[in-house]
C-alpha cells in the first residue's frame, strides 16, 4: 500500500529536516571552535612558581607557595579534562599565588639579612668598647710628654670700651 502525502506536508518535512542539519552543523562548528588550551598561561605560571621556590618561598611563605602550588595542580587536572576555561582560570591564580609568594621571600630574605647585619654592629660595637676599655697600656719610660704654652700676644692695648671694635687696617692693599 502506497500512501501519497500531500506536497505541503512534504515541503514541511524537507523543512524541518534542513533546520534540524543545519542546527547540527552550526553544533559541529560550535564544538570545534571551542576555547585553545592555555599553554601561554600554564607556561606562565609554572615560571613563576619557579621563581617563588627559587626565591625561598619555601622558607618565607610556605602558605602562599602551597597555594601556588595547588592551583597549578588543579589547571593541570582541568587540562587534562579539556576544561580549558577552568584551566586557564586557575593557572592565573596560581601565578598571581606565586608573584605573592616570591614577593614575601624577598621581603623575608631582606628582614634575615637586615637582622644579621644588626646583629654583626652590635657585636662589633660591643667588641670596640670592650678594646677601648682595656687600653691601659702604659707610656713607655723614653717618651715624655709636654706642654705646649702659646706665646702672650705682642700688642697690649686693651679693646674699645662698649664692646665696638675698630676696623682692621688694610696696609697690604694699594688704596
Amino acid at each position: 500500500m502506497v500512501h501519497n502525502l500531500p506536497s505541503k506536508a512534504l515541503s514541511q518535512g524537507r523543512r524541518l529536516l534542513a533546520v534540524a542539519a543545519l542546527a547540527m552543523a552550526i553544533a559541529t562548528l560550535a564544538g570545534c571552535a571551542s576555547v585553545p588550551p592555555p599553554d601561554g598561561a600554564m607556561n606562565q605560571a609554572l615560571a613563576q612558581l619557579q621563581a617563588a621556590r627559587d626565591a625561598g618561598a619555601a622558607d618565607y611563605a610556605p602558605v602562599d607557595l602551597d597555594y601556588a602550588q595547588s592551583k597549578f595542580r588543579q589547571a593541570q587536572a582541568a587540562m587534562a579534562s579539556r576544561k580549558y576555561d577552568e584551566a586557564a582560570a586557575l593557572a592565573e591564580e596560581s601565578r598571581a599565588d606565586s608573584e605573592l609568594a616570591r614577593a614575601k621571600a624577598r621581603l623575608g630574605a631582606a628582614r634575615a639579612q637586615n637582622t644579621a647585619k644588626s646583629q654583626e654592629n652590635s657585636r662589633m660595637r660591643v667588641e670596640m668598647i670592650d678594646n677601648h676599655a682595656n687600653d691601659t697600656v702604659p707610656i713607655p719610660s723614653n717618651v715624655h710628654e709636654s706642654e705646649t704654652v702659646l706665646p702672650e700676644p705682642t700688642d697690649n692695648t686693651p679693646p674699645p670700651a662698649g664692646g665696638q671694635t675698630q676696623p682692621l687696617n688694610d696696609n697690604q692693599g694699594g688704596q
